[in-house]
């Protein structure tokens, strides 16, 4: 699929694919999208999810395919005309089934409204943003969520911090912007295990460029930021805007930075790259990510 999108760097901006399921209207963010295919023969996979349709393989590739109907239920009889996302996030390759599919928007993170408490219950709803897009709502929804609620494997794999053993406290300052409560709670967790106890957690870039800002006025940054980790799609701002932010700032340029993302793919990592992150990682491997933290702020477990 082109876009444009990702040839530019901190633009705050991203382009979202219209689909609708059930005659509602839902989206996802572009970066996630391999490709759209007509409905194509689906081989059952015995013993799976309800959820899970089954297989096909498109050009030697075996691609697990997703019901969103089910999913969200809604009743259907699939017919010819539906369609297949094929998407790439979190290193995995994942077809959802839709009924169309209507075009691409490009918005930008502060224009989409995140879900309150009502819709969005303890982290537990399925929906990340709202847009309004004419007269009509656009429910950009949580793959990442989806994905792990039917396999659950496919989570952090905090069995990793385990596999570190008992290791020394660090009091190092490290800023996280993550706007999943769910995550932001088990990456906390997991860094706590891994002995970093400092963490200041924000729910998107705004919250988390404003807490540097103010840090930066009070103290001086390196009293109150050492590390900073960010995800990419948040809503207000993103994990690019806010690294570009920390770039352009003469007293931030050298701070180090890593992108904790499910869109660590070579377009993204090529955008993270031109932007100065000192390290990204695919958003499972919360064992790599410590390691990376070890290096960047010189952890010694001796």
């Amino acid at each position: 699929m082109e876009t444009n999108i990702l040839l530019e760097s901190g633009t705050n901006e991203l382009e979202v694919l219209e689909f609708s399921v059930g005659g509602n209207f839902y989206g996802i963010n572009v970066a996630k999208v391999k490709e759209i295919l007509t409905m194509q023969p689906i081989t059952p996979i015995p013993n799976s999810h309800p959820c899970v349709e089954g297989m096909f393989m498109p050009r030697g590739d075996i691609i697990t395919v997703m019901n969103l109907f089910e999913i969200l239920g809604f009743e259907h009889e699939s017919s010819i005309s539906d369609m297949l996302i094929i998407t790439n996030f979190n290193n995995l390759h994942i077809g959802f089934h839709v009924e169309q599919v209507m075009g691409i928007h490009r918005v930008s993170w502060k224009d989409i409204v995140k879900p309150d408490v009502t819709i969005n219950t303890n982290g537990t709803g399925m929906a990340t943003g709202i847009i309004k897009h004419g007269e009509k709502l656009i429910l950009i929804l949580d793959f990442e969520r989806i994905v792990e609620d039917i396999c659950p494997e496919t989570s952090l794999r905090v069995s990793e911090i385990d596999a570190l053993g008992d290791r020394q406290r660090s009091e190092v300052p490290i800023i996280i912007a993550e706007d999943s409560p769910m995550l932001s709670a088990m990456i906390r967790d997991s860094l706590g295990k891994a002995g970093y106890t400092n963490l200041k957690l924000c729910n998107n870039g705004k919250e988390a460029w404003d807490m540097i800002c103010t840090l930066k006025k009070n103290n001086g940054i390196q009293y109150g930021m050492k590390l900073l980790i960010t995800d990419i799609e948040m809503p207000e701002m993103d994990g690019h805007r806010l690294l570009r932010l920390v770039r352009e700032d003469e007293a931030l340029k050298d701070v180090p930075v890593v992108i904790f993302s499910s869109l660590i793919n070579e377009d993204m990592k090529r955008k993270g790259e031109q932007l100065g992150a000192n390290a990204q990682v695919s958003k499972p491997e919360i064992g790599d990510l410590v390691h990376i933290i070890d290096e960047l702020v010189g952890y010694n477990n001796d």
